[in-house]
């Protein structure tokens, strides 16, 4: 199966589970069947968000949701009805290696949906633990060459922390870290997962802070014999409005990239003001769609800029 996807592609994502269970609703461990209803409803929530985007005008064609199977209930449905594209997670939340939730299952529980890719959440620096770094690597290729066998797509979201002594190297200044060494970091690590065979179609990954760094990214999404039609998206990390707009404004005009999927930034305080009682269901949806529209219209101008 060729590699990459073509058109836009703005995902709203809330595949959040072990963080979610625990910083928004306090639940430690296993939750029991009361409290797996309780935060599928939260999600349910942040789902009547995006329909209500839709009915707003919203090109469903664009919009998807990224959600998980342990806690989306009937969302894969649903999206299926409002023309909405599904990916859901393959990585077991919580552990700071990729592992898969559901261990040599997985295809079972990746088939019983029309996705539109399977998505992993990966941890990955390439001076970092050389023996997890190959473990994972391993599991990564199982599962990517599973993929493109089957005829599936492949969305790699790629968080790239600090090392104590690349931190260490900047005066452990975070903001210094992302701008001065993560960008090659990331580069050499997208090139490491191609050198061993790991083919992915869209890469989701933390935003830039220079045009030059997201073409960077781009071109190495995409180098080499089969790749040219890889995409990229921005995810969100739960910045700041300002903060996204800033890396979705660099990326947009770049070529290769094709939108976002950003999700704390987009449905955290009306999430939070629903469960305090401050805002109806019916506010705290649209507030959460109005929040996506923002950062779609941000986007498209950006984009669009470059063209005009």
């Amino acid at each position: 199966m060729a590699l990459g996807y073509d058109g836009k592609l703005y995902i709203l994502a809330f595949d959040h589970r072990g963080s979610f269970q625990t910083k928004m609703f306090g639940i430690e461990g296993d939750p029991t069947p009361e409290q797996t209803e309780t935060i599928s409803d939260a999600k349910k929530l942040i789902y009547e968000g995006m329909e209500k985007a839709v009915a707003s005008g919203l090109d469903a064609s664009t919009a998807g949701v990224l959600v998980d199977e342990q806690f989306g209930s009937d969302i894969p449905e649903l999206a299926a009805e409002h023309g909405l594209s599904l990916t859901i997670p393959a990585e077991k939340s919580g552990v700071s290696e990729f592992m898969f939730e559901y261990g040599e299952d997985f295809p079972a529980h990746i088939e019983k949906y029309d996705l539109l890719a399977t998505k992993v959440l990966v941890r990955y620096n390439p001076d970092g633990d050389a023996e997890m770094n190959e473990r994972q690597t391993a599991r990564l290729k199982e599962l990517a060459d599973w993929l493109q066998s089957n005829g599936r797509k492949f969305l790699f979201e790629l968080l790239v922390p600090a090392e104590k002594a690349q931190l260490d190297s900047v005066g452990g200044d975070a903001d210094r870290y992302d701008a001065e060494l993560r960008p090659e970091l990331m580069r050499r690590t997208i090139e490491h997962f191609q050198d061993a065979g790991v083919e992915v179609d869209v890469w989701k990954i933390e935003g830039v802070d220079t045009r030059e760094d997201a073409q960077m990214l781009s071109d190495q999404a995409r180098k080499g014999e089969g790749r040219e039609n890889v995409k990229s998206v921005l995810l969100g990390r739960g910045a700041s409005d300002d903060k996204v707009d800033h890396w979705l404004r660099e990326a947009a005009p770049v070529e290769g990239f094709i939108g976002f999927a950003i999700g704390r930034s987009i449905w955290w305080d009306a999430l939070k003001g629903f469960l305090d009682g401050s805002l109806p269901r019916e506010d705290a949806a649209q507030l959460i769609c109005d929040k996506y529209m923002r950062f779609v219209k941000v986007y498209d101008e950006a984009s669009s800029s470059v063209s005009a």
